[in-house]
C-alpha cells in the first residue's frame, strides 16, 4: 500500500496569517493615532472701579446684560466728596472776591477823600509859594532878615512835598492795587478753580460707566456695601474680542506657527467646525515641562501656550467653551 504524502498547505497558510497579524500590529504600533488637544474659549475683560471710596447706592445692570460704552452701571454715595466740594467752592468765592477787589481798586469814597486831601495840600502849597515870594521881595529891599527868608522857604518846600505826597496817594487810590497784587489775586483765583475742578472729577467717579461695549459677567458688591479706592465693582466682557488658548507639548507643534490657520471643532455647538488663526506662542516655563522617564533616548519637552482667534464670527460661541484640535 502506497504511503500518503503529508499536506503542508494549512500549516503554511497558518504561518503566513501569523506573520501578517504580527506585521499589522507592528505598523499600528508605529503609526501614532490622532491626538485631540483641548483648548478653551476666553475673552478680553475690563474691571469697572473708581477712585473714590463710598457705599453702593444703586446697581443699574444685571449679570449677563449687554451694555454700551457710556452706559451708567452703578452709583455710589460719597458724602466726604460733597463736603470737600462745598469747601472748595467757598475758597473759590473768597478768591474771586479778592480778585475783584484788586481789579476794581479802592472805593469811590476813598478815591474822593484822597483827591480832597490833594487839593488841600495843593492850596497850602500855593499859599506858601506866595508868602515866600513876598518875603523874598522884602529881603531884597532890606526890610526883613535872611533867617525869616529861610524859614518861609522851608515852609514852602514842606508844603510842596506835602502836595506831592497827597497827589501820589490820590493816584494810587485811583489806579487801584499794584500789578503784582492783581497777578497774585488772579493766581489765587485759578488755584481755587483748580481745587473745585479736582473735587468735581472725584464726584464724577461716584458714577460708574461702561468704558466699552460688552456683557456684564460678574457683579461683586451688593447695595449698601462699602467699596474702597480702586476696588472692582463688576467685570465687563468684550464679546467681540474672543480667542482660543491651547497648551501644546512641543513635539506636537509641527505645522503650528504664528499666522497659520488651524481647523478646530466646538462640541458645545454640535461639533461645529471652524478655523482659527494663531496669533501668539510662548513656552510656559519649566513648571510645565514633560519630564523624561528614561535617562537615554528621551528628553524633557516643554509645553507651549498657543493663542488663536476665530477667522469668522461664530454664532453662539461663549467664553469657557471647549475647542478641540486634532493632531
Amino acid at each position: 500500500m502506497e504511503k500518503k504524502k503529508p499536506n503542508y498547505i494549512p500549516a503554511l497558510l497558518l504561518i503566513i496569517s501569523i506573520v501578517g497579524v504580527v506585521a499589522l500590529c507592528g505598523v499600528l504600533s508605529v503609526s501614532r493615532p490622532d491626538t485631540t488637544i483641548q483648548g478653551e474659549v476666553e475673552v478680553d475683560e475690563y474691571r469697572v472701579s473708581g477712585k473714590v471710596p463710598g457705599r453702593i447706592l444703586k446697581i443699574l445692570v444685571e449679570e449677563g446684560q449687554n451694555v454700551k460704552a457710556g452706559d451708567t452701571l452703578a452709583l455710589i454715595e460719597a458724602p466726604d466728596v460733597q463736603a470737600k466740594l462745598q469747601q472748595a467752592q467757598a475758597a473759590e468765592d473768597a478768591a474771586d472776591a479778592l480778585r475783584r477787589k484788586a481789579d476794581n481798586g479802592a472805593r469811590k469814597e476813598q478815591v474822593q477823600a484822597a483827591y480832597e486831601m490833594w487839593q488841600k495840600a495843593k492850596a497850602g502849597s500855593e499859599v506858601m509859594e506866595k508868602s515866600y515870594r513876598r518875603i523874598q521881595r522884602l529881603f531884597d529891599e532890606g526890610v526883613t532878615t535872611a533867617q525869616k527868608l529861610d524859614e518861609v522857604k522851608a515852609q514852602r518846600d514842606a508844603a510842596i512835598a506835602t502836595e506831592k505826597a497827597a497827589q501820589a496817594q490820590y493816584e494810587m487810590a485811583k489806579n487801584g492795587a499794584q500789578q503784582e497784587d492783581r497777578d497774585a489775586a488772579r493766581a489765587q483765583r485759578q488755584r481755587a478753580e483748580g481745587a473745585v475742578a479736582e473735587v468735581n472729577s472725584y464726584l464724577r467717579e461716584t458714577v460708574f460707566t461702561a468704558a466699552m461695549d460688552g456683557e456684564v459677567t460678574d457683579i461683586f458688591p451688593t447695595i449698601g456695601e462699602l467699596v474702597g479706592t480702586g476696588a472692582p465693582v463688576m467685570n465687563v466682557a468684550m464679546m467681540d474680542k474672543m480667542w482660543v488658548t491651547f497648551n501644546i507639548r512641543e513635539d506636537m507643534l509641527s505645522g503650528i506657527s504664528v499666522g497659520n490657520t488651524l481647523n478646530v471643532s466646538i462640541p458645545a455647538l454640535g461639533n461645529r467646525e471652524t478655523t482659527v488663526k494663531v496669533t501668539y506662542m510662548k513656552d510656559l516655563g519649566t513648571y510645565a515641562a514633560w519630564k523624561a522617564t528614561k535617562t537615554t533616548g528621551q528628553f524633557d519637552m516643554k509645553t507651549f501656550q498657543v493663542k488663536a482667534v476665530p477667522t469668522e464670527k461664530v454664532e453662539g460661541l461663549r467664553p469657557g467653551m471647549s475647542v478641540l484640535l486634532k493632531r
